[in-house]
């Protein structure tokens, strides 16, 4: 048998085969992680060809030193896959990748070593950047979202996250929750998450109706969070916007700002649904 890797990446993917393979060839063209890393891709309740796309990608990410296994779902299901890949993974560090995010070659390897060196339990994620979108409402979306103090604040770990052994220990199972990538990051106080220079690319997605139907999800993931697990906030860490935020945002991207607000009014005008997962795409 193998030595288990240090490193196991757990890639829930639905409908993905226009992503997925540019996903995993970035993945296993970076860096060597130290002590090894393995791929997890859990295709759940695709209609396409996501599962082959990712089992025609295994020799070579054989041969690049990533096993990659790949478990099929019929139940279009983010947190089933998201345990099914936990309960199949070996490595001690854990880092949870979205389909559609591209990983810079040094990222991989710089999060393990980051996270095996941490004292302590630790969370870490690498520097978002997004990538210019077609459509015209969310580029400018997209400008604003990215000076939020969330986006601006110590590895927000939209797209992707890792963690050590023991930050993984502090949850069990997924909980079936709206936002994941929320509910583990809130597991960890502001000082025990690490941001890695290293880049990865995470687009936004395209048209109004779809950042008002994510945003809606978004909104929604995290007033569950305050409702079933209150104690989280605590660790949200993150400085008020303010209104003196808000105005100096507003004058410096008065465009951005106005279809930020509008689809934050256009969420609170239609509340109810997002409570299940969905990109939007």
């Amino acid at each position: 048998m193998t030595p288990a890797p240090r490193l196991s990446v757990i890639l829930p993917a639905s409908n993905e085969e226009a992503w997925l393979g540019d996903c995993l060839a970035a993945l296993i063209a970076g860096d060597p992680v130290p002590g090894g890393a393995e791929v997890i891709v859990v295709a759940n309740g695709c209609r396409d060809r996501t599962a082959d796309v990712a089992r025609t990608m295994a020799p070579a990410a054989a041969a690049a030193g990533w096993p990659l296994q790949v478990i099929e779902r019929a139940e279009g299901d983010k947190i089933g896959a998201l345990n099914a890949g936990d309960s199949a993974a070996r490595g001690a560090l854990r880092a949870y990748l979205d389909a559609d995010v591209i990983v810079s070659p040094a990222l991989m390897a710089d999060l393990a070593t980051a996270l095996a060196d941490a004292p302590g339990a630790a969370y870490a994620s690498g520097t978002a950047t997004i990538p210019r979108a077609d459509s015209a409402v969310t580029r400018a979306y997209a400008r604003l979202w990215q000076r939020l103090p969330f986006a601006r604040s110590e590895a927000p770990g939209y797209g992707l996250f890792a963690v050590n052994a023991a930050g993984r220990a502090r949850w069990g199972t997924f909980p079936r929750i709206i936002s994941d990538d929320t509910f583990v990051r809130l597991h960890f106080a502001p000082q025990e998450r690490i941001g890695v220079a290293a880049p990865y690319s995470w687009p936004m997605v395209e048209g109004w109706s779809r950042l008002v139907r994510v945003r809606r999800r978004q909104d929604a993931g995290v007033t569950e969070i305050a409702e079933r697990w209150p104690h989280l906030l605590a660790n949200e860490g993150k400085p008020a916007l303010g209104t003196g935020g808000a105005l100096r945002l507003a004058l410096r991207d008065p465009v951005g700002f106005a279809v930020y607000a509008a689809v934050s009014v256009a969420v609170r005008l239609r509340r109810g649904g997002g409570a299940g997962w969905s990109r939007g795409r």
